[in-house]
């Protein structure tokens, strides 16, 4: 699915070259991962989660949204994602608080 998803983002953005930062997750340094040549991977060092923007939405929703819960089906937990999600495309400027570090920001 690594390749897939490489593959996918260096078609959509050719026109640029991409540093894509990853965690140490098994499947962004398989062995026959292929990396396309518009593509640089950036490693981030080992248990350094506060480095990776998403983690920091996933915190928001586990917070927000599943703190001691119990979710009596599937259904719920996707219909529970699924409004979280929501509420976070609702408000841009909470996102971009959470994720706009300075060290990734570029201007074009």
């Amino acid at each position: 699915m690594m390749n897939l998803f490489l593959a996918h983002l260096s078609l959509e953005f050719a026109q640029y070259f991409i540093i894509l930062q990853l965690d140490q997750a098994g499947w962004h340094r398989a062995k026959h991962l292929a990396i396309p040549e518009n593509i640089r991977l950036l490693p981030q060092p080992a248990y350094s989660p506060e480095l990776m923007p998403v983690e920091h939405i996933w915190e928001e929703m586990r917070e927000k949204h599943f703190y001691n819960r119990i979710f009596h089906s599937l259904d719920a937990v996707e219909a529970t994602l699924c409004q979280a999600l929501k509420n976070l495309m609702d408000t841009p400027e909470q996102v971009r608080s959470m994720t706009f570090f300075p060290h990734m920001r570029i201007t074009l």
